[in-house]
């Protein structure tokens, strides 16, 4: 197979924050030393720039660095720019001023009803457009957004509405002015701004797109505007808009779409992705890295439960301490490590600590990032709390390790614990979301039960050996990728 050109597009990942995604991405592109890789990587904030929190491999020749907090300069306002029907149907498509439906239209045709992304893409890039604020400050953009306020807006004051439509705008036009990375393939490992990212790749060079999808990166974004207080109330619709018309466009140039269970394919196809782009490819480790791990040389009458998460609200890691409370009244013994980073939410680190505090629990540590396998032999039982997931490479580290879980019903956590009518038993047990009391009496019931933990812990890693291991889903995207180069070189070939 010919050496391929890949470039990868992550967005809040790779290589700023460890976990997750960016332990994915880092086990591609390291477990295909015969393909170059090249990384457009979209931060939130230029303050990230050059943080890299893992060591580059040597086949990852590029990183190309973009951050979406960009200002917004003063311009005088009401200059001309002259868009033309097509460039304000467009745009006006994508604020909400017309319907848009299900994008299933193939490259350069427009479906009746869906967004004209091609006609933004080259908007966007226009060379009459210096500065993104050109446009926003623009008299042809005030019309039209005057248009959408008389529609949709009425009660709103307009300059509440101009400043949301700028904060959602200017993030996709630094987005989409960027320099796009030759390459013989691209793969965005999520919708959202680098799924757009991807699409404008295969609109201007023509390469294959995949795109991987994780979690469900609209509904995931859906879920955090509901609860944010930043976005008004009567703007959190048009948000949630324009996230799902995000996806809609990567779905709508992506080659292939890939997920990783038959639950997040399910989805993708509901909001609009054709099936027969669709795919499932599930995560895997390195299972021998958890075999023989390093244990207590002797018993201290200590009960240790283990964490790996990122010090994030969507770990919901306030939910575990509160079970935590409960867990230790029951069992005076337990004691709690949370492992992972605590840099990334410094806010809502300080308020898990204060609410440690606060309830007066005792054996409550914070590791801080470590190196999960020193970790995990010390450990006799795992939980995850979070509120939304994808496939958490941390169960599968932990169930590699011989660990049982108590993990939160999201996600495919319900796949990897129970299986999905696999030869294996239960690797834990899986609760509801948020429900404190249930979490903590299935922590005590399996900390009772040493008899029930070691059966859950061999049936968890006999599961990771047969289903998820690195090996498999590195030679799936292995295949995937010569397909895709092969199916390219014959179309160059035949249009010669």
């Amino acid at each position: 197979m010919k050496r391929m050109r890949i470039c990868l597009i992550a967005e809040g990942s790779y290589p700023y924050v460890t976990g997750g995604v960016s332990n994915w991405i880092h086990a591609l592109v390291t477990g295909m030393p015969e393909h170059e890789f090249v990384l457009h990587t979209i931060g939130a904030s230029e303050k990230q720039r050059g943080q890299f929190r893992y060591e580059l491999p040597a086949n990852l020749t590029v990183v190309h660095e973009t951050f979406l907090d960009a200002g917004f300069p003063i311009r005088r306002r009401g200059r001309r720019f002259r868009l033309t029907e097509r460039e304000k149907a467009a745009l006006a498509g994508h604020l909400g001023g017309g319907k848009t439906g299900p994008d299933r239209a193939e490259e350069g045709t427009v479906p009746p009803g869906a967004l004209d992304w091609g006609t933004l893409f080259d908007l966007f890039r226009s060379p009459r457009l210096r500065h993104p604020a050109d446009l926003l400050s623009s008299r042809d953009f005030l019309d039209l957004l005057v248009e959408i306020a008389s529609d949709r807006y009425g009660h709103v004051p307009f300059t509440d509405l101009f400043w949301t439509v700028c904060s959602m705008l200017l993030p996709l036009l630094v987005t989409l002015r960027q320099p796009v990375p030759q390459a013989d393939l691209y793969h965005a490992v999520t919708t959202g701004y680098a799924g757009v990212f991807g699409g404008l790749a295969r609109h201007l060079n023509g390469r294959p797109l995949v795109v991987t999808e994780h979690g469900i990166y609209s509904r995931e974004r859906e879920e955090e505007i509901l609860k944010a207080d930043w976005v008004r109330e009567h703007f959190k619709e048009l948000w949630i808009e324009h996230f799902y018309r995000l996806s809609a466009c990567a779905y709508r140039y992506a080659d292939r779409v890939l997920t990783l269970f038959a639950r997040n394919r399910q989805i993708e196809i509901e909001l609009g992705c054709p099936p027969e782009k669709t795919g499932i490819v599930p995560n895997g480790i390195d299972v021998e890295a958890y075999a023989n791990l390093p244990v207590p040389e002797q018993p201290d009458g200590r009960f240790r439960i283990g964490a790996i998460v990122r010090i994030v609200p969507i770990k919901d890691i306030k939910t575990m301490i509160r079970s935590f409370a409960l867990i230790k009244r029951e069992m005076p013994e337990a004691e709690l490590y949370v492992m992972g980073p605590m840099d990334e939410n410094g806010e809502y680190e300080r308020e898990c600590r204060q609410l440690v505090q606060s309830l007066g629990v005792a054996d409550v540590h914070f590791t801080g990032n470590v190196r999960v396998s020193d970790w995990l032999g010390r450990m006799d039982l795992m939980m995850l709390t979070s509120v939304s997931e994808g496939q958490p490479l941390a169960v599968l580290e932990g169930m590699a390790a011989g660990l049982p879980w108590v993990a939160t019903d999201v996600g495919d956590c319900r796949g990897l614990i129970e299986g999905d009518g696999d030869e294996f038993g239960p690797a834990g047990i899986v609760v509801p979301v948020m429900h404190v009391e249930q979490i903590a009496a299935a922590a005590v019931r399996l900390g009772r039960d040493p008899r029930l933990r070691a059966e859950m812990g061999r049936n968890g890693r006999e599961r990771v050996r047969k289903l998820y291991t690195r090996e498999r889903f590195v030679e799936e995207y292995r295949r995937l990728y010569a397909d895709l180069g092969e199916a390219e070189a014959w179309r160059a070939s035949a249009s010669n």
